[in-house]
């Protein structure tokens, strides 16, 4: 467990006291919101870095506090059959609950700096922010929201009384109770389902699978919560033929044809920097496995495919949603989201027609 590098009080405004722990017969207390059960002396904080033990309880040390507001494409969640083409405030905090050597945002999600957090934003200037901007979603995202739990909860609750959605961008790495609160603000969610093997995952992430495919049921058998999931192809990891089908035939037998799945390329960063960027190809591999495993829906994702990126109606055969990188160039769904070729019905939460943010990519100051 990591040392608190200054005392923190309870009366600091950016400390709030939590309800998922207990305490131990040897005097710790054990932070029971993810598997990784942390036990915490006074002073001590998880390995998530922003949930601590302060004055004999687990509080969550970043209430309020961001590492930067963003207004994105909702496509660069990845999210692509929810609200297309619309704008999503985009943010996060520090830290995360797991490990894993190959973070493509381990500045923020690896940081232990307090001064990362330059931006301080309570729930309501958050929710009055997106709709300024127009923004059609708040995504919490850059490191995982299960960990500052409270905060993400309290910024949902006041996002929907304006109408604007949450998007949850998680590892899913989060225990039964803590997630059944979480996802029952949630809108939207981008599940990473970073390898298919439990040898995998312990090594490289230090969490494991099971935890995460009981996340992945939960979320799509148990709530209203549109769903999609995004696998990082990394060469010589889990990128095989054979871990590819075992994973896409799992997605199609419990969760159903129906749920997008994403496979976006690696670049070398962190402390992986000793394999070699994903191949093109090896993402259009991974696209037609799934495909020829029954999924309906699967994209590429951190290259120029327009082919990969779009959508096509699974009776006809249609380009219903043209893609490229996050332009919509094509748009093929009628009002109630079905193909205006065939009738068919695309899964997904579609109104009667796009956004147009496009590409654009705009930082926000709040407050």
């Amino acid at each position: 467990m990591n040392p608190i590098e200054a005392p923190l009080r309870l009366d600091d405004p950016d400390v709030v006291p939590t309800r998922y722990w207990h305490r131990l017969d040897d005097g710790r207390i054990q932070c029971d919101l993810c598997p990784r059960a942390c036990r915490l002396h006074e002073g001590q904080r998880g390995l998530c870095f922003v949930r601590a033990r302060v004055e004999d309880q687990v509080v969550l040390t970043t209430y309020g506090r961001s590492s930067g507001f963003c207004v994105d494409p909702i496509e660069k969640k990845p999210l692509n059959h929810f609200l297309p083409g619309t704008p999503v405030l985009s943010f996060g905090t520090a830290g995360c609950n797991l490990a894993c050597k190959f973070c493509q945002n381990w500045d923020i999600s690896k940081s232990r700096e307090m001064d990362t957090l330059m931006d301080r934003a309570d729930p309501g200037a958050i929710a009055r922010t997106a709709e300024a901007l127009g923004a059609r979603s708040v995504a919490f995202t850059y490191n995982d929201p299960v960990i500052f739990h409270e905060y993400a909860i309290g910024v949902a609750r006041a996002c929907h009384q304006r109408g604007i959605a949450s998007v949850a961008v998680t590892a899913g790495y989060v225990c039964p109770e803590p997630r059944a609160e979480f996802f029952r603000y949630m809108d939207a969610a981008n599940v990473d389902l970073k390898a298919f093997t439990d040898d995998a995952y312990w090594k490289v992430t230090g969490g494991r699978l099971a935890d995460v495919l009981e996340t992945l049921e939960y979320v799509h058998h148990e709530t209203d919560v549109w769903l999609e999931i995004t696998t990082l192809l990394i060469p010589g990891m889990n990128d095989s033929d054979e871990e590819l089908r075992a994973m896409t035939r799992w997605v199609e037998q419990h969760l159903g044809p129906d749920v997008p799945i994403h496979f976006s390329a690696f670049h070398p960063d962190f402390k992986m920097q000793d394999r070699p960027p994903t191949p093109p190809a090896t993402l259009t591999r991974a696209r037609e496995i799934a495909l020829d495993s029954g999924l309906r829906y699967a994209y590429t994702g951190n290259v120029h495919d327009e082919t990969g990126a779009s959508t096509y109606c699974p009776s006809c055969g249609t380009r219903v949603i043209g893609r490229d990188w996050y332009e919509i160039t094509s748009w093929n769904l009628d009002e109630k989201g079905h193909c205006r070729a065939c009738g068919g019905e695309i899964a997904g939460v579609f109104e009667a027609s796009h956004g147009s943010w496009g590409a654009r990519r705009r930082p926000v100051r709040i407050g």
